[in-house]
């Protein structure tokens, strides 16, 4: 029998499927669930030892003599640090030695409490991956807990193998055993260049059972080495926004936010998949993110040189050590041929997307965005770099998918507005194309100190979209705030970049409605200029909430 603890039997049934079967288990209290766990499962090898600095190196000799991991389990307070000489001859030889340590609840540590000191984290950089599980509450914290464990036992085997610590807070009461098997949990595989027959059998097989496919590259960065258009099967469908850099970008599905939108609930699940494969950087939209999450028995496979496993939809399987070439290649050589399923699916994608209209707002903050794009798509060549900032701008974008020749850079590593303009302002420094900048105002003027640096060409082009405040955060749903607090969260001001911009040596350039819009735009395009440039378009917040709004509502109807 064992715990009801879900921590502990989720760590336990994902040890079992990684195969880490030699336990050596040190008395003690708090870790009773764990050692009862141990025992209590004939999959596991169990050896007692009583000296945790004693348990940890004869941990480390159970490892060194098959090659494969082994752990060694201890009590909350001090035996854990016992365990620490052992950690770093692991760490220097290589060697792949688990750490599981029982804690107390978290808000107990530092309160007196009997055996308590701060466990996450101790060994440092000694370990190739620490992690401390949650108390599992609620399905959230039931993924977090998966995820965190399969994290940290793919870390034991590489690439470089090594020590990994998991920290597992019990609460009390911890003596009742009342379960009688352990249960089946998610688990994530990794499988690297020279894992040949399983990736192909493991590729034949999901291709065979998901005849719904879909490809997400996400951001790539703009001399990321681009993939040839041919790369992608037919036999998926591919979506991508402006931010991914490279030739699939002209032929994927890039309105798919807008499919979504106005789709009903009998055609969504149509349109969803049964595999999603990714790789690249962060995906914008938040609604196709939410919508997988809610898919279910999705499967999600994704590919990353560096082995991280991104769980970005809850529903990872599978991670790729490898470049994407690579594993499209592979993929190309397992797909099965197209059946009717695999041909419906991707037919409807297309059919959506291409029923969804064009946006047109009139003049507006998404209106301008859409007008630029244009105008930068009739310029001959096109050589141009887009720069977007976060929040609006970027979102803005996506509804005006942007044509080839132009590549798109967005700060969408941890999305904040800061820096937007500087680093924008640093790339055209260093750029031989026009370098074009859409920015709304809080994002500029929280950067303004970009203009003050210096270093300006007259490659650069600045749109600051400036209707007032941030009215992305008035436009949340749900959201109901008294007038003071709306203006406080939404950053309301009454600032023009001005004085700002002339001072700096731009041309600027006001705009207040649509004619004065397009007339400034042929200046803004122009491939040739003897200042650099800054277009402020003055657009109401309210009259921007209701096109948006009445845009998306269209969609639906």
């Amino acid at each position: 029998m064992y715990t009801d603890k879900t921590n502990v039997l989720q760590l336990l049934s994902l040890m079992r499927a990684h195969g880490v079967r030699r336990v050596v288990v040190a008395p003690g209290s708090r870790n009773i669930p764990l050692a009862q766990g141990f025992t209590a499962c004939p999959d596991f090898e169990c050896f007692r030892v009583t000296d945790e600095r004693s348990a940890g190196f004869f941990a480390l000799g159970l490892a060194l003599e098959g090659g494969e991991p082994a752990a060694v389990c201890c009590t909350s307070g001090s035996a854990l640090l016992n365990i620490h000489p052992a950690v770093a001859e692991a760490y220097y030889q290589q060697v792949p030695l688990l750490v599981i340590s029982a804690d107390r609840p978290a808000a107990w540590i530092g309160q007196m409490d009997g055996q308590t000191l701060p466990q996450p984290g101790v060994f440092g950089p000694l370990v190739r991956r620490a992690v401390a599980l949650p108390e599992v509450r609620t399905d959230e914290d039931a993924w977090h807990s998966n995820r965190l464990i399969n994290e940290a036992l793919l870390a034991l085997r590489g690439p470089a193998p090594g020590p990994v610590h998991i920290n597992i807070p019990i609460g009390e009461p911890f003596f009742a055993f009342p379960t009688e098997a352990l249960p089946q949990e998610r688990v994530i595989r990794s499988y690297g260049p020279d894992d040949e027959a399983d990736v192909c059998r493991l590729m034949r097989d999901t291709l065979a059972a998901c005849p719904r496919r879909m490809l997400i590259p996400g951001q790539t960065g703009p001399h990321d080495d681009p993939l040839p258009a041919d790369a992608f099967p037919a036999e998926a469908v591919c979506l991508c926004e402006d931010l991914h850099n490279g030739p699939v970008r002209s032929r994927a599905l890039r309105r798919f936010d807008l499919v979504l939108a106005s789709a009903a609930p009998p055609r969504l699940e149509e349109l969803a998949p049964g595999l999603v494969i990714t790789w690249g950087g962060h995906v914008v939209s938040k609604r196709l993110k939410q919508w997988l999450r809610r898919v279910p028995s999705l499967t999600h496979w994704h590919v990353s040189e560096a082995g991280e496993p991104v769980d970005v939809f809850g529903r990872l399987t599978a991670v790729f050590r490898m470049s994407p070439a690579a594993f499209l290649a592979r993929l190309r050589a397992c797909m099965p041929p197209a059946g009717a399923e695999t041909e419906a699916f991707v037919g409807l994608w297309h059919t959506c997307e291409a029923a969804c209209p064009a946006p047109a707002f009139g003049y507006s903050a998404m209106g301008a965005v859409n007008a630029l794009t244009r105008a930068i798509a009739g310029t001959a060549p096109v050589r141009a770099v887009l720069h977007l900032a976060n929040s609006s701008a970027v979102r803005y974008a996506q509804l005006a998918p942007v044509c080839d020749g132009i590549t798109v850079c967005c700060n969408r590593g941890v999305n904040g507005i800061e820096g937007s303009l500087s680093a924008a302002v640093g790339y055209a420094s260093v750029s031989d194309r026009v370098n074009y900048v859409v920015i709304g105002d809080l994002s500029f003027f929280y950067d303004m100190n970009a203009l003050w640096n210096g270093h300006i060409r007259t490659n650069l082009r600045v749109m600051l979209l400036n209707n007032g405040g941030g009215e992305i955060f008035r436009s949340l749903p749900g959201l109901r705030l008294a007038e003071a607090a709306a203006d406080t969260v939404a950053g309301t001001h009454r600032t023009s970049a001005r004085g700002w911009a002339t001072e700096r040596g731009f041309r600027y350039l006001p705009v207040t409605t649509g004619p004065g819009l397009e007339e400034a735009l042929r200046l803004f395009v122009s491939p040739v200029a003897d200042r650099p440039m800054l277009m402020e378009v003055f657009t109401d917040r309210d009259t921007d909430i209701r096109l948006l709004k009445d845009y998306y509502r269209s969609l639906r109807d």
